[in-house]
């Protein structure tokens, strides 16, 4: 499917306000969408109360330190990195830290962003192949509430689309941190209501850090499209190439009192990585009598390497513990559905019937090495990985204020797992069904109530194995299944006013938790998480919005293991305020505020991290129709809080062989300006 092919503050068509995956129900006539909008009204067509669709309007306005950031715009989500531009950045949500994307399935266009059995972490969702001026919208779920979402979506879901028509524009920008950019773009007709859509961008930054990033990127696309989202196709061709240098998070020691480092320091400055992608995706979708039929298909290759340096000289005290994670791999997967209205015993019906796959051939090693030079492998696997899911969905509307969605999904999983340096090899299978419901009742006053729950899985790292004290192989379960409850309410009563509040509990049977001795996630104790989320947009004018969103959370281990109840690196507070302004005169720009609670570091909770407080700004002026001007400044505070924080054992110089237990810190980026000129023609 094409989802947010084209996202316009005009749009009253049923692909912006129907759920990700579904068919749309019988139009709704949605009240013109005001100039400034960054959430659209789903009154009478959401499936649960956390669902939603962010326009394109508000990802261009909103102040972007790196193109992952666009992501930020799902209300309760916050994207910040431990390392190096060039790495995937690193998710939070409903009090649950998800690495570098565990259980946040990421689309864009339709191809699946989550790596399985990744190099360096299970879900690994690296966007910087990303061009922002393609991205057409946002739609989003939260929980596993969708039977259309099968692997790593537990807690939420992010569906990207791209533009079929781009003006035909160029931009540049410097910044006061070494970064420089350049992009064009544009869309050429073509005969037969076809068009080609041409882009690219490169981007250079540097960042605060003693020892520069030195990001090079370079992104290129092209897409070759006819129709709309309703009745089109489209073909899309993307390419990125990257390569940097890396600042991990750094041990407080050795920055107390400039003892070894700064705080934009590093012990190793060889630390770094590099990355390479192509993709091909293609998605038709057709109207055939009463029924929608959408196909998509997608092809990828992709390879990373990183250099990280966590424990400096606890395992070799004479080369230091750098390592190198290499990935290479190539994806293949695609999806067909098809949706229909029809009648069950008189009552109004809805149904999406589905199938999906996937299929991943792997190669993933890890090696010690020393300023990047390699010295032995430690590990090395080729993993050859699929999966074959089908889902239906209904949604039976049994009155004009009551109404049900119910779902069935089941994943079906095998893989092969071939250790090229003598340790487990072997074959895994294994199959989940997840039942899935919600009921809404209302609109009453432009109000819905909303009841929901439902099963969902993530999986896990195929070569995950450990031995026993007895020297039999224990393996954690391929597929880990997940159980959520969530109740909510939806308003537009007030005027100028969107609003919801909701209540969530979320279990895993296995929580994936970040290993630094590692640098990688590993399967580990059950937990559950439990909590409210209220989010609001008011539009007293049609130039401004101003938008609050507060996620409270309480994130348990329920094992009762007597190392501690607390989950690591799991907040208990995100809340974020902004204002967006559209239109008023030639000015245009966004202020945004973000606090990411203080959360345990250990699961004693004898060690915390006090979290982060960040305010940026965009500001924003036309000169002409065809010619603006803009500076972004980020970190307006100069705040000193942490971007990540982390706690476990390392070793410096000097230090006793079994290391040191400690805090290890990222900073925040200090404030920096960055100004964009960017001309149409």
């Amino acid at each position: 499917m094409r989802p947010l092919a084209a996202l316009t503050a005009s749009a009253a068509a049923c692909a912006l306000a129907a759920p990700l995956h579904a068919q749309a129900p019988p139009q709704k006539t949605l009240s013109e969408v005001v100039v400034t909008a960054s959430t659209l009204d789903l009154l009478g067509v959401a499936s649960t109360a956390s669902q939603g669709a962010v326009t394109k309007q508000e990802l261009e306005l909103r102040p972007v330190y790196r193109v992952g950031q666009l992501l930020e715009t799902v209300p309760g989500l916050v994207v910040t990195v431990h390392s190096g531009e060039g790495k995937a950045n690193q998710y939070l949500l409903r009090g649950f830290n998800l690495d570098h994307g565990t259980d946040l399935a990421t689309f864009v266009d339709g191809m699946p962003v989550n790596e399985r059995t990744h190099a360096h972490g299970q879900g690994y969702t690296d966007l910087n192949f990303l061009i922002p001026e393609l991205a057409s919208g946002i739609r989003f779920t939260k929980g596993p509430y969708d039977a259309a979402e099968g692997d790593f979506s537990s807690v939420g879901a992010v569906r990207m689309g791209l533009v079929d028509t781009l003006p035909v524009q160029a931009a540049a920008s410097v910044g006061t941190v070494g970064d420089q950019r350049l992009f064009a773009g544009g869309t050429v007709p073509l005969a037969s209501d076809a068009r080609l859509t041409m882009a690219g961008e490169a981007v250079h930054l540097d960042g605060p850090w003693d020892h520069p990033d030195d990001l090079r990127k370079v992104n290129a696309a092209l897409r070759l499209s006819q129709g709309d989202a309703a009745d089109g196709a489209a073909l899309t061709a993307l390419y990125y190439r990257g390569l940097w240098n890396a600042t991990t998070d750094q041990p407080e020691r050795a920055v107390a009192e400039g003892r070894l480092i700064s705080r934009f320091g590093t012990l190793d400055p060889s630390d770094g990585g590099q990355a390479e992608r192509f993709s091909l995706s293609g998605t038709l979708d057709r109207q055939l009598g009463a029924a929608r039929l959408g196909v998509s298909a997608y092809a990828i290759r992709s390879q990373l390497t990183l250099w990280n340096d966590f424990t400096h000289f606890l395992d070799d005290p004479v080369n230091g513990d750098q390592h190198a994670q290499n990935d290479r791999r190539t994806t293949l997967g695609g999806q067909a559905q098809a949706g229909f209205t029809h009648a069950v015993l008189g009552v109004a019906a809805e149904t999406t019937l589905g199938v999906q796959g996937r299929w991943d051939d792997i190669y993933v090693d890890a090696r010690h090495t020393l300023r990047r030079v390699d010295l032995e492998t430690l590990l090395a696997d080729r993993v050859r990985e699929g999966n074959l899911s089908a889902f239906a969905e209904t949604t039976l509307r049994w009155s004009d204020w009551a109404r049900t969605v119910t779902g069935l999904r089941l994943d079906h999983f095998a893989a092969q797992d071939e250790n090229l340096v003598g340790g487990l090899s072997g074959a895994r299978q294994a199959s989940v069904l997840q039942p899935k419901a919600s009921l809404i009742l209302g609109p009453w006053n432009r109000t819905e109530l909303y009841v929901s729950a439902g099963g969902g899985f993530h999986s896990n790292d195929v070569r995950a194995g450990t031995l026993s004290d007895v020297g039999v192989v224990a393996r954690p379960p391929f597929l880990v299944k997940s159980t959520g409850y969530e109740v909510g309410l939806r308003t537009s009563a007030i005027p100028h006013v969107q609003a919801a509040v909701t209540a969530f509990e979320m279990s895993f049977a296995s929580e994936l938790t970040y290993n630094a001795d590692a640098g990688q996630t590993e399967a580990g104790r059950p937990g559950r998480r439990r909590g409210v989320e209220v989010t609001a947009q008011y539009r007293p004018f049609r130039w401004i919005e101003l938008n609050a969103n507060l996620a409270l959370s309480r994130a348990r281990y329920t094992d009762g293991d007597p190392a501690g109840p607390y989950i690591e690196d799991a907040p208990s507070l995100v809340a974020s305020a902004g204002m967006l302004v559209d239109n008023l005169g030639p000015w245009f720009g966004a202020l945004e505020f973000r606090d990411l609670g203080e959360h345990a570091l250990t699961p004693d909770n004898r060690v915390r991290s006090a979290g982060y407080r960040e305010l940026n700004l965009n500001l924003g002026y036309r000169i002409t129709p065809k010619l603006k001007v803009q500076l972004d400044v980020f970190n307006v505070t100069n705040s000193k809080d942490d971007a990540a924080a982390y706690f476990y054992t390392d070793r410096l110089p000097g230090e006793p062989a079994g290391g040191v237990e400690d805090v290890h810190r990222h900073p925040l980026e200090p404030i920096s300006a960055r100004l964009a000129v960017s001309a149409v023609f």
